[in-house]
């Protein structure tokens, strides 16, 4: 629809093949690169990602989860006033340059918000490459306006998501490690899945600040056109007075400033949640921590382990000690309206060589 969807227009079961697909070029690397600040070996290195057994260097698996959501915005979320959360994010295929993607969504649920004038819509999402993989896969849900905020409600359908990933479903890339030991110096960090202690939190060095032509270019690149991200005037009468930052983008710099403490991580396999707790605006500045929720070994692969990790990030901390504490998933407390981002993900990461 050439002016977006309100909420009267999703159906439960319809389904929506998105245009525009998208190959997948080394420029969208770097440009992704430079506008995080993204610093895993996989994606930086042919000769690493070849070492351990890829194709070539594959595209950061956020990159790749940004190309298919942006495909999905024009449909889904182009009229919406915020993406509430995540569930059931599976990374299932590594994303190299030259592979197009393609995506397409289905209504899983409705539900009318208590103020009748917008209503929450639940979408699975899926992306695949040329070769008709499913490369992704993800369930996000969104407040979308009504056209007439008179209109009748529609029955409310809300979907029985998991609240997380079970291992078993879990996709876990073949890895040849029989290198590690003459390539780990190229991933940069000391500790392996073994040194992870459940409990343990990471406080990632550093901060970024987020420029109004970064999230505005990052958005672009992912070809996402929601308005609460590109119009200036619109977002001026709005609650919030201004542009938001795509909260995808968040994520990424998010992840990126955990490479610091997470050096070693090879692959994100999963989200079991996530949560856009706060709105964040250009002009401030991330810092982000993780805690560490679980460790298990991969069945499927002895050289490497998951961790299950949940991500945070706050804004304009002016210290470490100033980052707020995250409430435990699940809480009803509040959270500190410093705090913009819970991601809850799986992670893996090789094992000690010779463990």
């Amino acid at each position: 629809m050439q002016a977006g969807r309100f909420f009267e227009d999703f159906a439960i079961g319809q389904v929506l093949r998105h245009a525009v697909p998208r190959t997948v070029h080394g420029g969208d690397l770097a440009l992704y690169i430079a506008l995080t600040g993204d610093r895993r070996a996989l994606s930086s290195s042919t000769e690493f990602a070849q070492g351990l057994g890829l194709v070539r260097e594959m595209a950061p698996e956020l990159l790749t989860f940004h190309l298919v959501f942006g495909k999905t915005v024009a449909d889904i979320s182009y009229n919406a006033v915020a993406n509430l959360g995540y569930a059931d994010v599976r990374f299932l295929e590594p994303v190299y340059p030259g592979d197009t993607l393609q995506a397409q969504s289905e209504v899983i649920g409705i539900k009318e918000t208590s103020s009748g004038a917008t209503g929450i819509v639940y979408v699975r999402t899926t992306g695949s490459n040329q070769r008709g993989q499913v490369v992704l896969q993800f369930v996000r849900w969104v407040l979308v306006p009504k056209r007439d905020p008179a209109s009748p409600a529609a029955v409310a359908v809300v979907p029985s998501l998991p609240t997380e990933v079970a291992a078993a479903r879990m996709p876990t890339p073949t890895f040849k490690l029989d290198r590690l030991g003459d390539l780990q110096w190229a991933l940069g960090g000391t500790r392996w899945f073994d040194d992870y202690a459940e409990g343990e939190v990471i406080r990632h060095a550093g901060g970024m600040t987020l420029d109004e032509s970064d999230h505005t270019f990052a958005t672009r690149l992912y070809q996402n056109n929601a308005r609460v991200h590109f119009d200036a005037q619109q977002m001026a009468t709005s609650k919030f007075g201004r542009r938001l930052v795509y909260g995808g983008h968040v994520i990424s710099v998010a992840h990126a400033l955990s490479c610091s403490g997470l050096e070693n991580v090879l692959y994100m396999a999963a989200w079991n949640s996530g949560t856009h707790v706060n709105p964040t605006f250009a002009g401030d500045t991330l810092s982000a921590w993780t805690e560490v929720l679980q460790a298990t070994p991969v069945a499927t692969h002895a050289g490497v382990g998951a961790l299950r990790l949940r991500l945070c990030a706050a804004k304009n901390c002016a210290d470490s000690a100033a980052v707020p504490v995250a409430p435990p998933l699940g809480s009803a407390t509040p959270y500190d309206p410093r705090i913009v981002l819970s991601l809850d993900y799986w992670a893996i990461m090789p094992r000690r060589p010779g463990a």
